[in-house]
């Protein structure tokens, strides 16, 4: 055990609203009431309304960091995800956020980092963008997290796996960080581009097995090839375990 030294906050000195969208943001006991009681009802969401159930749960590592990446259908798959992980872990789960989504208008911007523990990643600001795929990168090895991740970089229209872009090679390349493939089917149903209100379709979650990069090259090239070797284990989770979810209650 490493000996107790004293280190100041990675976000001291910013203002309330550069805190809500920095990547150095740090949690005080008031962010983790909120998202103690976020996970509370995310629980009793997803159990009553969508009945999810966890396939593969065997296959997360026990200790952290690692990334959960996964295909992604709705706005109900961050939450999907977090109730994946061991309950005394939740706490650690960071979902990877739009921030041209979530993080533009303040209150959005409260709600995803104080109850949804998100960190942001500006897609349409090229430079911004790789920049903090780098402090995110520092941060995952660093603190340990548990990052949630949709490699697509946006949401699935037609229920399709799209190709991953380059992100989840930056994080992890070269490194010996898990990469835990999981497969979510139900969420395009429950809850599709343009509905206003979750519908009450069961949703159901493969976990595949971890994969590991570290031989992997941290460049383009590399960060090209985690992109495609993860998506190749998503699409088998679902070819192995294909569902019907469609139904409603």
């Amino acid at each position: 055990m490493e000996p107790w030294s004293f280190k100041k906050a990675k976000d001291l000195g910013l203002s309330t609203t550069e805190r809500l969208r920095s990547v150095q943001r740090e949690n005080g006991l008031l962010e983790t009431g909120f998202q103690m009681a976020w996970l509370g009802f995310g629980y009793l969401w997803m159990s009553a309304w969508h009945r999810l159930e966890v396939r593969g749960r065997e296959n997360l590592p026990l200790e952290t960091p690692y990334v959960l990446v996964a295909n992604h259908a709705s706005h109900l798959d961050a939450l999907v995800l977090s109730n994946v992980v061991p309950v005394g872990f939740r706490t650690r789960v960071v979902p990877i956020a739009a921030a041209d989504v979530f993080f533009e208008k303040n209150a959005l911007a409260a709600f995803a980092a104080l109850c949804g523990n998100a960190l942001p990643i500006w897609r349409r600001r090229r430079i911004s963008g790789a920049h903090g795929l780098v402090e995110l990168r520092e941060r995952l090895l660093v603190d340990r997290f548990i990052y949630v991740l949709f490699p697509e970089g946006t949401r699935t229209r037609s229920g399709d796996l799209q190709p991953f872009k380059s992100g989840l090679g930056v994080l992890v390349a070269g490194t010996h960080v898990p990469v835990v493939p999981c497969r979510l089917a139900g969420s395009f149903e429950a809850a599709p581009p343009g509905a206003h209100f979750p519908r009450p379709r069961k949703i159901i979650v493969d976990v595949g097995r971890p994969l590991s990069f570290g031989n992997v090259s941290n460049d383009h090239a590399g960060w090209l090839t985690i992109g495609k070797w993860a998506a190749d284990a998503i699409h088998q989770l679902g070819l192995q375990a294909p569902v019907s979810v469609s139904q409603p209650r």
